[in-house]
Formats: structure tokens, C-alpha cells, sequence
């Protein structure tokens, strides 16, 4: 347990989410981040928007606007409303903790702010909104896992990182045994991998060099440019994740005549949105990542690839701090930079498994460092708390953007 804010009772915290689902193969990990702030919490009140599926601590309860049941949006607000002056009548909370969920930040504040409960809102996306100003109003801090992922230039602003779970997402185990290999299946692409395999992947010969690259499929991703990179090697590329429910297909179905036209249809597989342990298998199985997220998306797909010991190739500086001596992974800051992609993929493919282990093992250690979940949640408190970062800060120095 971890002593609280005020005269060392422990922390009761009320907590919006945009969904929890912990098999949401984008919003899943929210569920992660709960647990670990359960673990130093004495309770934690969540009132979500969408409520699915979740093993959750006995210490959480979680209270649903009712998305999932297809309440309108005037329903959702009266739902809100509802649970939170029902909770405040009966509790009085040391914290709110808003994860990417502005307007809740914004509709509690006046309530919030009556009963002296300061609320600190999580936002990493580059898009602005009306919802957004009027959370960061009513907001004591903001946080952001990069200066360049929140849209607004505020003195509220903390820069705390991303919480991966190192402990999921790491390099495939050693085998048990001589008798044991390091075999994952592979769907679509039988035969790929072969036992044993070291961490960070990599078979030998060029048919059975593997490129991931995880996200939705969509423009702002440029799976193009990954395409048209791997078209001028021999490797093969699994493009993990689908269309965001509700948008357009027409990039999915450009990406797939792209792939006949350059003849990597054999070689090309879209896999579709998949459960966070599939995503981790693929990139243990893999040889390279690629992450073109631009300036503005500080991906943490690419840090979960990292996690698992893969060498990956990014174009966004803020992952620069992570590189350490491989510069060369950080591509310039143009994502549709097919040539650039291209030469490294070759190069990273060129080394030797060994090579590429020793580059993607020293990755993971940047990435435990810096942006673990454990990190993250000291960090999280830290800010709920006293509005600022732990003394001493640790690896992650930014204080925020004034």
C-alpha cells in the first residue's frame, strides 16, 4: 500500500475512463493501468463510458454511463450525473484521475471543485476540442506521456511517460529444456517460425524475415510508406490492427490494391484487430518493427516492440531519448520517407540475430526505465498528490510545457 496525500491515510480516488474492456485491443491496456493503481490505493471509484469485460481487484468498483447499452448521449450525461453525485454524496475522495476522458474532467468540475477534489486529466492525442479546453479549465494538472502528444501549451501540463507492462510485454522465454523450442505459431504465415529462435526474432534467409507494424489502419499511420519500403526487400510484413469502428475503409482497401500492385500479396498479411497477447506473440515472432506515428503520436505500440527486445524503427523525435547509440533507427521526421525506411529495414535485416538481439535488448532496458508501468503509476501519484513530479524525478526530467 502506498500512504496517501493527507496526513498519511490511504488514497481513495475516484477515476473517469473512456472504456473499460480489457479486451479492447486499443483501450484494453486501461485495465492494466487500474490494477496497478489498486495495488496503492485504498479504494478507487471508476465511472467509465463503455463497460465490457474486466477482472478487476476487490478494492474497484466501476459504475458505467451505459454506451454499452446504447444510452443516447443526453442519457449518458444524466447516467454520469447520476453516479458521481450518488458516490460524492457518500464518499469524500483524496483525488480524481481523468484518463482521456475530458468531458467527464469538465461536467464533474464544478462538483468537484465544491468538495475541494482536485482532478488530474491524462490526454495524449493531437486532436483539439471544445471538451478538451473545458476539462484542462477544470483541471488541476494535466498529464501526458510527451510534451509533443498534448495539442495545448499549458503550465498544468506533467510530463509522466507511458506505462507499459514490462512484464507482459518482454522478449519470448528461454525453452525449459533442449527439448523445448521457441516455436509461436504464426497464422497466415506457416512455417515462418522454426524452433529454437533467439529474442528479438530472426530467422535465417530472407523468406523468413518478418516486419511488423502495429495500429489501426489509417493515414495518419502510414502503413504506405511500410509497404512500399518492405516492396524493395524480401521479407514479409504483417500489418497488425484494423479500421477504428465507425470510419472510413477506403485506406484499408488502398493498402490492399498497394500490395497487389508491387506483388506482395504473398508476402503481405493484414491481420485484423487483435488481443494484446496475440500483438505481443507477433512481435516476439518478428525480426523488425516499424512505427511511423508522426510528430504528435507518441506511440506506445512502438514502445511495446521495444519491450519485447525487436529493433524498431520510428520517425518521431520523442523517441529519441530511447535510441541511445542506434540513432539511426530514429528516421527523419517525414513519414512518407520511403527510401530512408527502406535502407534501415535492409540494414537491421543484413545483421546477424545476435546483432539485432544486443540492439533490441538494449532498447527493453531503455524502455523499463522510462516508461514502465511501475514508473508510470509513481509518477501518476505523485501528481495526484502534490501536483508535480517525484523528488528526485527519476529518468523522466520533463516538467512539463509552460
Amino acid at each position: 500500500m502506498c500512504k496517501a496525500f493527507h496526513g498519511g491515510r490511504l488514497v481513495r480516488l475516484l477515476l473517469f475512463n473512456l472504456m473499460t474492456d480489457e479486451t479492447d485491443p486499443v483501450l484494453g491496456f486501461a485495465c492494466t493501468w487500474i490494477c496497478r493503481l489498486a495495488r496503492r490505493c485504498e479504494s478507487i471509484d471508476v465511472i467509465t463510458m463503455y463497460r465490457g469485460a474486466y477482472d478487476l481487484p476487490g478494492n474497484v468498483r466501476v459504475f458505467s454511463a451505459g454506451r454499452e447499452r446504447g444510452l443516447s448521449k443526453a442519457a449518458r450525461v444524466a447516467s454520469f450525473y447520476r453516479h458521481l453525485l450518488r458516490l460524492l454524496a457518500a464518499h469524500q475522495y483524496d483525488a480524481c484521475f481523468a484518463h482521456m476522458m475530458p468531458l467527464f474532467a469538465g461536467l464533474a468540475g464544478p462538483f468537484l471543485s465544491a468538495r475541494r477534489i482536485r482532478t488530474v486529466l491524462w490526454y495524449t492525442h493531437r486532436q483539439r476540442s471544445a471538451q478538451l479546453r473545458l476539462g484542462l479549465a477544470m483541471s488541476w494538472r494535466t498529464v501526458s506521456a510527451d510534451a509533443s502528444s498534448f495539442p495545448y501549451r499549458t503550465n498544468k501540463l506533467r510530463v509522466v511517460g507511458h506505462g507499459i507492462d514490462t512484464e507482459f510485454f518482454s522478449p519470448v522465454p528461454p525453452p525449459r529444456s533442449q527439448n523445448e523450442g521457441g516455436r509461436i505459431d504464426a497464422p497466415g504465415f506457416e512455417g515462418l517460425s522454426k524452433p529454437p529462435f533467439p529474442p528479438g526474432g530472426g530467422r535465417a534467409g530472407d523468406g523468413g524475415r518478418l516486419v511488423v507494424q502495429v495500429g489501426r489502419l489509417a493515414a495518419i499511420k502510414h502503413q504506405a510508406t511500410t509497404i512500399a519500403a518492405v516492396a524493395g526487400t524480401e521479407a514479409r510484413l504483417a500489418l497488425i490492427g484494423g479500421v477504428q469502428a465507425g470510419a472510413s475503409r477506403e485506406y484499408e482497401r488502398m493498402l490492399l490494391e498497394m500490395t497487389r500492385e508491387l506483388g506482395l500479396e504473398e508476402r503481405c498479411r493484414f491481420t485484423g484487430d487483435r488481443t494484446a497477447t496475440d500483438v505481443r506473440d507477433w512481435y516476439r515472432r518478428a525480426t523488425v518493427a516499424v512505427n511511423m506515428s508522426p510528430v504528435g503520436l507518441f506511440d506506445k505500440a512502438a514502445l511495446e516492440s521495444m519491450a519485447c527486445g525487436l529493433p524498431t524503427v520510428v520517425c518521431n523525435p520523442a523517441f529519441a531519448p530511447l535510441m541511445g547509440d542506434y540513432t539511426e533507427l530514429l528516421l527523419t521526421q517525414d513519414p512518407e520517407d520511403v527510401a530512408g525506411l527502406r535502407d534501415r529495414l535492409q540494414r537491421l535485416l543484413a545483421l546477424s540475430d545476435e546483432e539485432r538481439a544486443g540492439i533490441g535488448r538494449r532498447l527493453g532496458e531503455n524502455v523499463l526505465r522510462e516508461h514502465s508501468l511501475d514508473q508510470l503509476t509513481a509518477r501518476l501519484l505523485a501528481v495526484l498528490g502534490t501536483g508535480e513530479l517525484p523528488s528526485p524525478p527519476g529518468p523522466l526530467s520533463h516538467k512539463g510545457c509552460a
